[in-house]
């Protein structure tokens, strides 16, 4: 094989790998937010989830997208794990279209066409409302330039004269058992080795055509191909939380179990697909029809991986309920999931994202996520308030300092999240997404710092002599009660997918903590001259109450940049 032919075969995979990831991101981009709500709406029962999974990665061509969007809405409560996995089980079926667009490809020189959709889709991207087409149409159109430029690599290279390749091939006894478990490790390790399975199935198609390649061999190279992709997911999940590994681990099951049941009846069930396909497996290299017969080899490598996931999809589809208790009792939670103070993102893992548009959705569980940590921050404040023991004012105040410290963290490791997606090639309201959330969690993290500076205070209190007295301790109560009403109508908010939400309320409790730190401002002033306390309490008094007060402003501030994300959504 020379160097030329060699850079065409890596060339040609790149360009394949690049359009069917460019067309996948286009085609999300053009559904939008429909695709998540389709997803929540259509998941009521194990067969509607398997048929949403299976129609929404046809859609989408990407199974890594569905998982994805399926294992936050589990996250979210949205869904439970066993309408997860039903999502998952379609999802494996829809992903065997990806084989039949292959296939197509690989029957005819498809490369001729492509120029001219290149040339439509330069004119389409620069149409601002129709950009994301011209973005599917070079995805697409790549995707068969790669497949075409792969089958004429093939043909040029001569796999069926070269005797080394024969030699290497015809090694292995086709009716041994040992040699289905061998190439079928070759086809797991080979997917882990390129991270893509669709890259596997190239090659695959290329040496089965090529006649280089039994069909038996190059079948137990896709069902090892099945297996390598669930490795993969399941390494990237080793760092995600609880649901996503075992979604993961789910996917994982699904496909092994396949595989073992297939090896149990593998050559009657291969030759029921070549049946079905129409290729005879008898017509040998030199033999009349043998051409024709091998056009046919594309196929029935499709038609198996479709065969394979229905068939395994129909078994398992009954067990979901014992599939969940399996992996459930497998995957138990991480010790730091349990531990509420220690700092961790739970939704926002680095590896297992794979699309931009749908990491937003990643990052708005976080940033709820986020808003419950700050209230918990404000309720150890509010019990701080009234904690008499220097003591046990010392142990809740370092916990509040504790929660400052993870507060900063947590703005910057989101902020540093969205900052990488910006990276990528957005939709416009992606874009905007992305600007409100930033706003969001800087005024998260300015919460939590209001909720400090009131600890802070109290502190300075306990140090000192003097006390509060009992009236400005019932207003404080009811100033804190104000603000814990507005933080939970603002984590209410940050929760998607409720629309019955009233924003107004918000902005009235804003206005009733504006209100109310107003009448207690002047009061303040003459209670001090009126000597019912000193000068020094008045001041912390009022440094509380006007920490509370922008507080809710910061509060009003969230749940506007909030609703910047929904009317996006709508």
């Amino acid at each position: 094989m020379s160097v030329w032919i060699l850079f065409k075969l890596i060339g040609s995979l790149a360009l394949l790998m690049f359009g069917m990831k460019s067309m996948s991101e286009s085609l999300q981009k053009m559904a939008g937010s429909q695709l998540r709500h389709v997803l929540q709406a259509m998941t009521t029962n194990r067969f509607t989830g398997m048929l949403t999974g299976m129609f929404v990665t046809a859609a989408v061509q990407s199974s890594t997208a569905t998982t994805v969007m399926t294992v936050s809405f589990v996250n979210a409560g949205l869904l439970t794990l066993a309408q997860a996995i039903s999502v998952i089980m379609g999802a494996n079926i829809g992903t065997t279209l990806t084989a039949w667009i292959m296939s197509a490809g690989f029957s005819f020189n498809i490369t001729d066409f492509v120029y001219p959709a290149f040339f439509i889709a330069i004119i389409l991207i620069y149409s601002k409302k129709k950009r994301y087409i011209g973005d599917f149409l070079f995805g697409i159109s790549f995707m068969f330039l790669g497949l075409g430029t792969l089958r004429q690599t093939g043909i040029d290279m001569h796999l069926g004269d070269n005797q080394a390749v024969l030699d290497f091939f015809s090694s292995f006894d086709p009716d041994s058992f040992l040699t289905t478990i061998s190439f079928l490790l070759l086809g797991g390790l080979l997917t882990l080795c390129v991270q893509s399975s669709a890259a596997v199935m190239a090659i695959t198609m290329i040496l089965c055509s090529s006649g280089v390649l039994p069909i038996y061999q190059g079948i137990a190279l896709v069902m090892g191909e099945n297996i390598g992709t669930t490795v993969t997911s399941n390494l990237a999940a080793m760092t995600a939380n609880t649901q996503a590994r075992r979604a993961a681990f789910a996917h994982m099951f699904f496909n092994v179990f396949g595989v073992v049941w297939i090896l149990l009846v593998f050559r009657p069930f291969v030759d029921l697909v070549c049946t079905l396909v129409g290729y005879d497996n008898t017509i040998m290299k030199g033999q009349p029809g043998f051409l024709e017969n091998a056009a046919k080899l594309s196929f029935v490598l499709a038609a198996f991986h479709t065969c394979f996931n229905v068939a395994n999809t129909t078994i398992l589809i009954w067990f979901i309920p014992q599939i969940e208790k399996l992996v459930c009792r497998i995957i138990k939670p991480k010790k730091a999931e349990g531990e509420e103070e220690d700092f961790r993102l739970r939704f926002i893992t680095t590896g297992i994202m794979k699309t931009p548009e749908l990491s937003v959705l990643e990052a708005q569980k976080e940033i709820h996520q986020f808003g419950v940590r700050i209230q918990r921050m404000f309720d150890l404040v509010r019990d701080l308030v009234h904690e008499k023991d220097e003591a046990k004012f010392v142990k809740a105040f370092s916990r509040i300092e504790k929660y400052e410290g993870i507060s900063d963290n947590m703005e910057i490791e989101i902020a540093k999240y969205l900052d990488e997606v910006s990276d990528a090639h957005l939709s416009d309201d992606t874009k905007a997404k992305i600007r409100a959330m930033l706003r969001e969690i800087s005024e998260l993290e300015s919460i939590g710092d209001s909720c400090y500076n009131v600890a802070r205070t109290l502190n300075r209190r306990i140090k000192g002599k003097e006390d509060f007295t009992a009236e400005q301790y019932d207003q404080m109560h009811q100033m804190m009660e104000l603000t814990s009403s507005a933080l939970t109508q603002m984590n209410s908010t940050l929760v998607g997918y409720r629309e019955n939400n009233d924003v107004n309320r918000t902005f009235n409790i804003e206005n009733e903590i504006n209100n109310y730190r107003n009448q207690l401002k002047s009061q303040n002033i003459n209670n001090i001259e009126d000597g019912k306390y000193t000068y020094a309490i008045g001041t912390m008094y009022m440094d509380i109450i006007n920490e509370c007060e922008k507080l809710g402003d910061y509060v009003v501030n969230v749940v506007e940049a909030r609703m910047r994300v929904k009317q996006r959504e709508a």
